[in-house]
């Protein structure tokens, strides 16, 4: 069944936006009568029943809801650098999104090339990948944040950066404790200096190891959600 998203829902009588409407009106071709599901984002997953297949505002009525639909005993966070092909960062949101992610920071690095990005489009990627993939919970997109500042404000208690520098680093697979929130930090294409590990050291993050392969950024940012889910199975 095809899933809608309508961030505010407050009644029983709700709307679709123009373009959900266009889509299920014309592209889906559904009508009066045709029952669809709508989620807030926050966790709610509603039943509604088309009663005006109007495409530029289509009218709901609500008929079902269930609340904290498919929540998760853990949360997590990724702050990633941006890629200078934003094409890659943008496939990295997509995919988080789809796998399973509470919150996103674009990171500003000493080595980021790319310095700021369209937290509009970005939103509507995330939207789209929560959609698709069935979920009712909106990942959480921040401002793009420096470094720094970000280091001095996390007060996740389980806290890691993963770089490619030399030393002994455990996996993060061997390191995720099931059913804990957990911050990753992943670095751009040159990686993160020696002054941000170090930096990160002292405001007790743990470094932490992807695997032995050299991972272009986006690819980090998937396996380390990845991993995160997977040890919460």
């Amino acid at each position: 069944m095809q899933l809608f998203y309508i961030p505010d829902i407050s009644d029983h009588e709700v709307f679709l936006n123009e373009d959900e409407s266009k889509h299920a009106v014309k592209v889906l071709r559904l009508g009066n009568g045709n029952t669809v599901q709508i989620t807030d984002g926050k966790g709610g997953l509603y039943r509604a029943e088309i009663s005006d297949a109007n495409q530029k505002k289509c009218r709901l009525t609500v008929t079902d809801k269930q609340a904290e639909f498919g929540k998760k005993d853990f949360r997590l966070h990724i702050a990633i650098a941006p890629t200078k092909n934003i094409d890659r960062f943008e496939w990295f949101i997509e995919k988080a999104a789809e796998i399973g992610i509470d919150e996103i920071t674009p990171l500003l690095t000493a080595r980021s090339e790319r310095k700021t990005v369209n937290t509009e489009r970005l939103e509507k990627i995330l939207i789209s990948a929560m959609k698709q993939s069935v979920k009712t919970y909106l990942p959480v997109l921040n401002k793009i944040t420096c470094f720094n500042n970000l280091i001095s404000t996390a007060i996740c208690k389980n806290k890691y950066i993963a770089h490619c520098g030399h030393g002994e680093k455990n996996h993060l697979k061997n390191t995720v404790k099931k059913g804990e929130g957990i911050l990753v930090l992943i670095g751009p294409e040159g990686d993160f200096t020696t002054e941000e590990v170090q930096y990160a050291q002292r405001r007790c993050f743990r470094e932490t190891s992807l695997g032995n392969s050299k991972l272009r950024t986006e690819t980090a940012g998937v396996i380390a959600c990845s991993i995160v889910n997977m040890a919460n199975e």
